[in-house]
């Protein structure tokens, strides 16, 4: 149970950091996150040290625990990774495509159409075509790898959908990439890849001139405590 406890917390916590639900520079508190989780401080303790393992928390002595803001250079670190892994799998598409997987990934593009989509509804879905896409090359237990390793960039890209990119354009680079990966063009569907997985450097570095307290500073500084950001 204990275990159970463990892993549900974790994954609990880090999908809020994720979703940006605790902010960038929000402080954390294991008491109130304990109280608001229904569990003992334990799981909570043990799963905070996981999450400074991957860099969304960071713990000040003296001063607290802080969600960290997002970091450029472990951005381009899970970007490189990313694109390394991605655009490699489309070299081994088969001559003949799956055509169950194709037809999910074809629902998968109408559903991302849909007028109004919600940010974190559009999200899962653009996790799950970039998966299928994996899955299509027979390379889809690599995305446990990837996904993993991009903390940092996803917070990054949630930004860029809130703010910068709508949701309609990456929809459309989505569209872009299938349709060449249908004719079997690789070489288009290599560009659209990364095209379309390069454009969130450019969000980035438009929203950190806007709200550069979002971002890691780099310069060491340790944050001002602040009243804890808990949630119902």
């Amino acid at each position: 149970m204990a275990g159970t406890n463990r892993q549900t917390v974790y994954a609990t916590l880090r999908r809020k950091v994720l979703s940006m639900e605790l902010a960038p520079g929000a402080p954390v508190s294991e008491n109130e996150l304990a109280a608001a989780l229904g569990v003992s401080r334990t799981p909570v303790r043990e799963s905070l040290i996981l999450l400074a393992e991957e860099g969304l928390i960071q713990v000040f002595p003296k001063v607290g625990s802080f969600v960290s803001r997002v970091d450029p250079v472990r951005v381009a670190d899970a970007q490189f990774l990313r694109e390394a892994v991605e655009l490699t799998a489309l070299d081994d598409l088969p001559g003949r495509l799956d055509e169950r997987l194709m037809a999910e990934l074809d629902d998968n593009l109408n559903r991302q159409d849909r007028p109004g989509i919600g940010l974190e509804e559009f999200f899962t879905l653009d996790e799950e075509f970039h998966h299928g896409l994996l899955k299509l090359s027979g390379h889809g237990a690599a995305w446990a790898t990837v996904s993993a390793a991009k903390g940092h960039l996803d917070r990054a890209r949630r930004l860029g959908l809130n703010e910068a990119t709508p949701p309609a354009v990456n929809a459309g680079q989505h569209r872009a990439i299938l349709e060449a990966v249908v004719r079997g063009d690789l070489p288009a569907a290599r560009t659209a890849m990364r095209t379309h997985l390069r454009a969130v450097f450019d969000d980035v570095e438009r929203i950190r001139a806007q709200s550069p307290e979002l971002f890691a500073s780099n310069d060491g500084s340790t944050p001002v405590r602040r009243n804890v950001v808990t949630w119902d």
